[in-house]
């Protein structure tokens, strides 16, 4: 891992920063970067966050970190198993039960975080890992908050498709395609890309391709790690995805949900669904005027941090 400031984001002087790694149950070391405010003196309440799917440490999640990190809190921003910095071999895959291991193996690393208050502790998960987010919050009774930004449901869209278009035969079709691609790989030796987001922009993308390709293929938010920005995951990847619904225990979360979403966003109904299977008076739905999915990734006119900070400091005592 390099020392260099290799973000997405401008440095805040008034954070620390620094790397760090640890191990998560399945023996995978995960890389991640440490914030902090530098004036600390006391024990702080700490944030763990990944995201979005397909993204690293040093675009959204990093940001994030670093402008909680500026408002008191000590973060750690996460690359996920077998992708950026992190190890894990095969290269490039997801798994709906080893990235949620990732959100409690960093919960492992906080508890243990001589400057932390191993009581106070939340995790913020962005896009595809906001799902996530809500699997671990569902599992380890040690996460006192959970923010979701942007959330993706990755195994319902990978099993049904946006807005729940595919059907069972689509869906049947599909598994024999990736199930015959991974005939073809084991016969290479090598997993085939899907690629990221697709380069050319062709002219007739509808408008969530175009919200994609302006922050992973633009010096807004390209880097040289980001799947997304680059060839994409293994092509078989969505395999595990297509019937391990990670939402089927959302309701038994006792602990606070805070669910961000842009008005605007194609991905709007993740959130609202979400929404919908929590439980108890400490849970909200926060839909930020003329947002699209995107914005929420970078925008920091749009990114509801004051909303953020509050919440955590609801529920992280």
């Amino acid at each position: 891992m390099t020392d260099e400031w290799d973000k997405t984001f401008p440095e805040d002087k008034r954070v620390s920063h620094e790397k760090a790694t640890f191990r998560n149950r399945y023996g995978v070391e995960l890389a991640a970067d440490v914030y902090a405010p530098k004036k600390a003196e006391e024990k702080l309440p700490a944030v763990a966050m990944c995201g979005p799917f397909g993204a690293v440490k040093e675009q959204a999640s990093g940001l994030y970190a670093q402008t909680l990190a500026a408002r008191g809190f000590l973060t750690v921003a996460f690359d996920p198993s077998y992708t950026g910095e992190s190890g894990g071999e095969p290269r490039y895959v997801a798994s709906p039960d080893i990235n949620t291991e990732d959100f409690c193996a960093a919960v492992d690393f906080l508890s243990c975080e001589p400057r932390v208050d191993p009581a106070k502790i939340g995790i913020l998960g962005i896009c595809g890992w906001g799902g996530m987010a809500i699997n671990a919050a569902a599992i380890d009774t040690r996460i006192k908050a959970t923010v979701a930004s942007t959330m993706y449901d990755m195994t319902r869209v990978s099993a049904r498709g946006y807005f729940d278009a595919m059907d069972e035969d689509a869906r049947y079709e599909m598994k024999k395609a990736l199930n015959a691609q991974r005939t073809a790989d084991f016969k290479r030796g090598s997993y085939a890309r899907a690629g990221g987001v697709v380069d050319p922009l062709p002219a007739d993308a509808p408008f969530f391709v175009k919200d994609y390709y302006d922050y992973y293929k633009t010096k807004r938010g390209y880097h040289v790690r980001s799947l997304n920005s680059n060839d994409g995951w293994n092509t078989t990847s969505s395999l595990s995805f297509i019937n391990m619904p990670i939402l089927q225990y959302a309701g038994e979360i006792r602990s606070a949900v805070l669910l961000v979403h842009g008005e605007k966003a194609h991905s709007r109904y993740f959130s609202e669904d979400a929404f919908k299977l929590l439980k108890g008076d400490n849970k909200e739905l926060l839909l930020i005027p003329n947002a699209v999915h995107t914005d929420l990734y970078d925008q920091t006119d749009k990114i509801p941090f004051a909303k953020i900070e509050a919440f955590y400091r609801e529920y992280l005592k």
